[in-house]
């Protein structure tokens, strides 16, 4: 069986590094304290012995026993009551030759100081280490004056090393136990962050992690379909290329509010609201785009929205294109149906001995139908547009509406780099079933056939294209949303909906840097106008 050898993970790496670290600084600051505490309680030796020295040559009663035959009978006695109450090693009360007078053991009074001493019979302090009879000690030699400021005796003020390092050890026993109390806090506070950290990044190594990042943003920027990730405060907080590009976002909108990305209101609604939303469709200036949400919630419990988008701006217009397709087929089959009847009408006529009512039956619808077609192919040369409005002319005829092309209709070739047929079919065949339908809304409120009324000419340097019918209109309170997605005058069915045509409209007229207004005159009237020269950014 294959083991796989993991390397130690970014959490442990981080805690034995934490460790080391606050070893590291412990150990130093111990150090630090140490050579400290060691130099203060030298320096305080010094000053001790200095201090007693000094008083004890200063004393008048010292003159005096120093006049006497036996200066120790009276000098040891009190030498060992100030070594006991001032707390010091030895005091040794000596002649200017070094003859001690005093000494904490009395067998050795008379014996000769070991010591320097030099410095001292010349007037001066002496402090100096030194090994004498009771061991290496720090010791102050202070010289005593007569009257006529002569160095008549010295006094010899010392404290061993060991009671020094004594009093040292006493100092560094808080502070080793602040020290271990210190490295322990370290080690639980860096055990518990490594706890955390192992839990975040699921114990993988930092060349691991580093490897699932390049994967991570590699896959974002590699997927056409749009992912952006909106947190609990409504803030963008990712937002690949493909979301980019099908937003219409040029920087980067990580950490901007959605509502602040210029987008339509229900898009960023969208984005933000944490309920579900399944295949939504929204309109941008230029794309029609599948919107897919749903909340997810992280191990730490941090809530997120997820927005996944697909763009459906060709497959929208592909669709436009093949129900005017599917226009034409049934305005075809209605025609033949309508012909078939009509051949059958002549062939009774004849069949009646009626040739003469029979010829001019047949004349007169085919004579209305001619009429039609030379009108719509005679104004129109573009092909597209030409098939479409002869398609919705069949159409209405079939459902009882008259589709009428204004004498005024005339445009010639378009050049399809400024404005694209498909286009076109957006914009004319809404706007001709809206208005087909309004008319059949308001057939019973107007005198005569529903009507639909088209102009399409050219305008100095616009296309202009104006579709009216002979509907209830719409109403001043309406007319701000018409072109919003969802706007309707009747139910929403089928998956997307109605109110989607008129939107798209707006959207296709927005791309092409037109303009589109909408009035009523006994019915509703929709005027676009389409400039023919597009404006290059240089």
């Amino acid at each position: 069986m294959r083991i796989r050898n993991r390397r130690w993970s970014l959490a442990r790496q981080l805690l034995l590094l934490q460790l080391a670290g606050i070893a590291a600084l412990v150990a130093v600051g111990s150090g630090l304290a140490y050579l400290d505490a060691a130099r203060a309680t030298q320096d305080q030796a010094r000053a001790k012995v200095t201090a007693v020295a000094s008083t004890i040559a200063d004393s008048p009663s010292l003159l005096t026993a120093l006049g006497n035959p036996n200066p120790s009978s009276q000098l040891q006695p009190f030498a060992e009551r100030v070594r006991a109450d001032a707390g010091v090693d030895f005091i040794t009360i000596m002649s200017p030759d070094g003859i001690r007078y005093t000494h904490p053991d009395p067998a050795l009074i008379g014996q000769p100081f070991l010591g320097n001493t030099a410095s001292a019979r010349a007037g001066q302090v002496l402090i100096e280490t030194y090994t004498g009879t009771l061991g290496p000690s720090m010791r102050a030699v202070v010289p005593v004056f007569n009257p006529a400021h002569q160095v008549v005796a010295l006094v010899a003020v010392g404290i061993t090393v060991a009671a020094i390092s004594a009093e040292l050890a006493e100092r560094l026993a808080p502070l080793f136990a602040v020290a271990t109390a210190v490295l322990a806090v370290g080690g639980v506070g860096s055990f518990l962050i490594s706890g955390r950290l192992r839990r975040h990044t699921r114990g993988l190594a930092s060349d691991e992690l580093s490897r699932v990042f390049a994967f991570y943003e590699a896959t974002l920027h590699a997927v056409r379909e749009g992912l952006v990730l909106v947190g609990p405060d409504a803030r963008v907080v990712l937002c690949n290329d493909g979301a980019r590009d099908l937003l219409g976002l040029t920087g980067d909108p990580v950490g901007t509010y959605a509502t602040e990305l210029g987008l339509p209101a229900a898009l960023a609604q969208a984005l933000r609201d944490p309920a579900p939303r399944r295949d939504e469709i929204h309109l941008t200036d230029s794309r029609v785009l599948v919107l897919n949400s749903a909340p997810v919630r992280s191990d730490q419990g941090d809530r997120a929205n997820v927005v996944t988008l697909r763009d459906h701006t060709e497959l929208q217009e592909l669709t436009g294109e093949l129900n005017t397709s599917r226009g034409l087929a049934e305005s075809l089959r209605s025609q033949a149906h309508e012909a078939a009847n009509r051949l059958h009408t002549v062939v009774s006529l004849v069949e009646m001995g009626r040739p003469t009512e029979a010829i001019e039956f047949a004349t007169a619808e085919l004579d209305i139908a001619q009429r039609l077609t030379d009108r719509i192919v005679g104004a129109v040369s573009e092909p597209v547009l030409a098939a479409l409005l002869l398609g919705k002319a069949a159409e209405a005829n079939e459902r009882g509406v008259e589709l009428v092309i204004t004498e005024d209709s005339a445009i010639g070739d378009l050049d399809t780099s400024v404005i694209e047929p498909r286009a076109l079919v957006t914009i004319v065949g809404n706007l001709v079933d809206n208005a087909i339908d309004a008319a059949i809304d308001g057939a019973g409120k107007h005198n005569g056939r529903p009507r639909v009324v088209v102009a399409v000419k050219l305008d100095g340097g616009d296309l202009l294209l104006r579709v009216a019918d002979t509907g209830p209109g719409v109403t001043d309170a309406a007319r701000s949303e018409v072109f919003q997605r969802g706007w309707s005058t009747k139910g929403r069915d089928g998956p997307v909906g109605r109110g989607l045509g008129l939107a798209l409209v707006g959207q296709a007229v927005r791309r092409f840097d037109g303009r589109i207004e909408l009035v009523n005159e006994g019915g509703a009237v929709f005027t676009v106008r389409l400039p023919l020269r597009r404006e290059v950014s240089g």
